[in-house]
């Protein structure tokens, strides 16, 4: 039996700019987007009729977060697949979910990236680029660069993704304090002026290169999150005291926050302290990826 299994990283937003609002309300963003060696699992096999099993740390916590009625995200990537190319929507879905809801790292946009990818090999089909990545950009903003896979600067509303320059190699610490915060909710609370958009074109020579050209820019949702969370504030003050910690910084609309290290024992080391002092949150070490895991 044929069994596709795709992996479905973490997206990291190393810096996050609004810098417009459409006339039917939706911001516009300028993102350099990565991706972090830590994500959930996707696993699609043939079967009679379409159905998802959902296991891992977080699969109660993806329940819970489920409105009444709604469908799953990566069903309704299923679905909308199938419908795409004329096809019965048939298979048995497995996610294993490690990342925490409702977080700020495309939990679920990289789950829906990962669907398409597995079921476009698990049934044999290769819709042409452009209709794919705009069927990914019907699932939500963040799916077509999870579906690209690649480090990006992303624009518009996640419709622009133009691939970043090479990124050297470096270690991230994700933490996030297991609180969920609404993107929309944070996007109403943002207060202040648009910013200017600030791709980046140089490729950094090493993780501390990377650091500075990260501190020429920002996350514009910062501010606006800890106002509803106050806890992101506490978890970035606690990574920038880490030591071996380029940068600390929160990611998407949160609540997940990074640490920037250089090395990887800098970094297994510090997720370690973490995990003694704050053992209620989640974090994870990680390495900076610029290609998803294929």
């Amino acid at each position: 039996m044929t069994v596709v299994v795709v992996e479905a990283p973490a997206k990291v937003n190393l810096s996050l700019h609004v810098v417009g609002r459409r006339d039917d309300g939706y911001h516009l963003l300028d993102s350099l987007i990565a991706f972090a060696g830590v994500g959930d699992t996707l696993t699609a096999a043939p079967a009679e009729d379409l159905a998802l099993h959902v296991d891992g740390p977080f699969a109660e916590a993806l329940a819970a977060a489920l409105p009444a009625g709604a469908e799953n995200i990566v069903l309704k990537a299923a679905r909308r697949l199938a419908e795409a190319a004329g096809i019965a929507p048939r298979a048995r879905l497995t996610l294993t979910k490690r990342l925490p809801v409702a977080a700020g790292i495309g939990g679920g946009s990289a789950d829906a990236a990962a669907a398409l990818l597995a079921l476009c090999r698990l049934w044999d089909v290769a819709p042409p680029r452009e209709d794919l990545m705009a069927l990914a950009l019907g699932l939500g903003a963040d799916v077509p660069v999870c579906l690209q896979g690649r480090a990006a600067n992303v624009s518009g509303v996640g419709e622009g993704i133009i691939d970043a320059p090479t990124l050297p190699p470096a270690w991230l610490v994700l933490v996030n304090p297991l609180v969920a915060v609404s993107t929309p909710e944070v996007f109403r609370a943002r207060r202040g002026r648009f910013n200017q958009a600030a791709p980046l074109t140089e490729a950094p020579a090493d993780a501390a290169a990377l650091a500075e050209a990260l501190r020429a820019r920002a996350n514009d949702l910062t501010k606006a999150a800890v106002t509803l969370a106050p806890e992101i504030g506490t978890v970035l003050v606690d990574i920038g005291a880490l030591p071996g910690c380029l940068l600390a910084r929160m990611s998407g609309s949160g609540a997940t926050c990074f640490g920037l290290f250089a090395a990887e024992a800098e970094a297994r080391a510090a997720a370690a302290a973490l995990a003694q002092t704050r053992p209620e949150w989640w974090s994870a070490a990680a390495p900076l990826l610029s290609d998803r895991p294929r």
